[in-house]
C-alpha cells in the first residue's frame, strides 16, 4: 500500500511539472527535461531551503582626494609657515 501511495506521490510531481502552470484546466503538456540532481522528499521531518546570499552592486561613491580636515590643516600650516616668515624677516629688519 505504501509502495502504491509512493508511486502515486511521485507521478503527482512529474505531472506537476509536466503541465503548463498558467493552464490548470488544459491537457497540453510540456516535454520533461531530465535533471541531473534527483529529488529526495524525506519521509520525515521537515523540510528547507538554503537561501545563498548574493551580492547587491550598488553606484560607486566619489569620494574627495582630500578631506576637509585635512584640508583645514593644510592651511593651518601654511599660515603658521606664512607667519614664522613675517616674523624671520622683520627681526632681519631690526637687526640691520
Amino acid at each position: 500500500m505504501r509502495l502504491i501511495l509512493e508511486q502515486q506521490m511521485r507521478w503527482l510531481m512529474k505531472v506537476k511539472r509536466v503541465f503548463l502552470p498558467f493552464s490548470s484546466h488544459s491537457a497540453i503538456a510540456m516535454p520533461e527535461v531530465k535533471s541531473v540532481f534527483r529529488e529526495v522528499l524525506p519521509k520525515q521531518g521537515q523540510l528547507s531551503m538554503e537561501d545563498v546570499p548574493t551580492m547587491v552592486l550598488c553606484k560607486p561613491k566619489l569620494l574627495p582626494l582630500k578631506s576637509v580636515t585635512l584640508e583645514k590643516l593644510e592651511k593651518m600650516q601654511m599660515e603658521a609657515q606664512e607667519a614664522i616668515k613675517q616674523q624671520e624677516v622683520a627681526l632681519k629688519e631690526r637687526v640691520q
